[in-house]
């Protein structure tokens, strides 16, 4: 054999079989599980095999994957996923996952892969138009929020701190730098700032107030306070919608704060920063376009699969004077006119997929009008489970948003508010055992409640009305057992 391929009609009814395992998915769509229960030695157990010394069947291999991993997939695809904030994908963005394999290319280097590279281009630039951002600005698709936060952390510290050379010099013999952010901030966050070398020790986390927004005045008073103690403030970090509840921090006033006191303004929108597109939300994101930075996925309200996020700062300048580093093998400038943007030389990634492809699919397919369409329908289903919270005798809702985020517990017949917690703390793990539906719980300034996130075009009134449905049935089961143990 000269190579790894089979002959072409061979190969055709290879691919022909793995379309019809994903149309087979669609079909299940209506009655797919939020969640497959299966315990996780039996899960380890059907892929324990000895490394294998020869190929088998493609035919056969395909059925394991059926049988094994798409079967038993959680059902991120499906209408009855609310947990984490998990958006169902869209059938374009598959065909160009498909195609972007097919082609194979590293997106790092103009020449490696021309029309792609030319293609995160003009989806950074439609980003940009998108949130109200400068034309010129700069922009790189990453893995996810936490490597856009990482991303716009970096650059901010880097130009931030860019005369006193810290790209040579390092953190060390300078002066503690101090990072803002409200305490509903992501742990991203958090993680970011320890991968820089500025340690949690110097993330303030602010109080928020009861719609879970940051404490301006707070964090001013925070601000004065580090800058009498000789600290240096650095950055203040904005909520564009928060994963706990959806909470959109006033962006104008931090905007306004980091203009005061000259500090970089970095703007967390991987959950909710496309939500604000909609006219029913620009009053919400006043200010935004304001930031030095933003992180921001497209995985998320732009419903592409993982991974595409995405960071976006003001010019492709500032890329370049964080991570530019000139390597002879690199060297391109001989062939290089001028016009090409280096993507290597504005990231930190030397391999890098094309993440774009499938956001660039996405837009000219389905049309920024039908997108928003559906964030705002989104919204709306959430908007319409709180009215369903609020109606009933059996629930109560514990906290809304502007997004899509509901929080909100199982009541039933109980009065006292510790016994109230501590039903829903044991009701999750018998959801997801049920698995009918997926859903996670969270804390609210240290108060335990159930979390919804509407984030799928596939969701309707139907299947929100089918998400009460489980957790009551579920609960009276639990309610059951529990007054037969007592």
């Amino acid at each position: 054999m000269d190579s790894l391929d089979f002959p072409e009609q061979r190969f055709k009814e290879i691919l022909d079989k793995s379309s019809e395992l994903v149309m087979a998915r669609f079909k299940e769509l209506p009655d797919l599980k939020g969640y497959c229960d299966f315990p996780q030695k039996e899960v380890e157990h059907w892929f324990d095999e000895p490394l294998p010394e020869q190929g088998m069947s493609p035919e056969q291999l395909l059925d394991q994957v059926q049988e094994k991993i798409l079967r038993t997939a959680t059902g991120n695809l499906g209408p009855h996923m609310y947990a984490y904030v998990m958006s169902g994908g869209n059938q374009m963005a598959i065909l160009a996952e498909k195609l972007g394999a097919t082609i194979n290319q590293n997106q790092t280097k103009w020449h490696l892969a021309p029309a792609l590279n030319e293609v995160e281009k003009r989806v950074i630039r439609w980003t940009a138009e998108l949130l109200d951002f400068p034309v010129a600005s700069g922009g790189v698709l990453v893995s996810g929020g936490s490597a856009a936060n990482l991303t716009g952390l970096t650059v901010g510290r880097n130009i931030f701190f860019e005369k006193q050379d810290i790209r040579k010099k390092g953190l060390f013999h300078q002066q503690p730098f101090v990072v803002y952010a409200s305490e509903e901030v992501h742990s991203c966050v958090d993680k970011s700032v320890e991968l820089l070398g500025i340690g949690t020790d110097h993330l303030r986390k602010i109080k928020t107030d009861a719609r879970f927004k940051i404490d301006i005045e707070a964090l001013e008073q925070q601000i004065e306070l580090d800058l009498t103690n000789d600290l240096q403030p650095f950055c203040i970090i904005g909520n564009g919608g928060t994963v706990n509840t959806g909470a959109i921090d006033d962006l104008e006033a931090l905007a306004e704060m980091a203009k005061r006191y000259g500090l970089w303004y970095h703007v967390d929108g991987a959950y909710g920063a496309l939500a604000g597109i909609l006219d029913s939300l620009k009053t919400e994101y006043k200010g935004m376009e304001k930031a030095d930075s933003i992180a921001l996925d497209f995985h998320k309200w732009l419903y592409v699969p993982f991974e595409a996020g995405c960071t976006l700062v003001r010019n492709w300048d500032t890329l370049k004077r964080t991570y530019y580093k000139k390597a002879a093998y690199l060297d391109t400038e001989l062939a290089n006119e001028g016009n090409r943007l280096e993507y290597n030389e504005h990231y930190f990634q030397l391999s890098r997929n094309s993440k774009a492809f499938k956001v660039w699919m996405t837009m000219k397919a389905y049309g920024i009008a039908r997108i928003k369409a559906m964030i705002q329908k989104d919204i709306d289903l959430t908007k319409y489970l709180n009215d369903l919270i609020r109606n009933s005798d059996d629930f109560e809702l514990v906290a809304d948003s502007k997004l899509a985020v509901s929080c909100f517990r199982y009541i039933g017949a109980m009065t006292s508010k510790a016994e109230i917690v501590e039903f829903n703390r044991r009701l999750m793990p018998q959801l997801e055992k049920d698995g009918r539906v997926f859903i996670m719980g969270t804390s609210l300034k240290g108060e335990y409640a159930i979390r919804a996130c509407f984030i799928n075009h596939r969701k309707n009134k139907k299947t929100t009305q089918y998400l009460l449905e489980v957790i009551r049935e579920v609960a009276h089961k639990l309610e059951r057992k529990t007054v037969s143990v007592l």
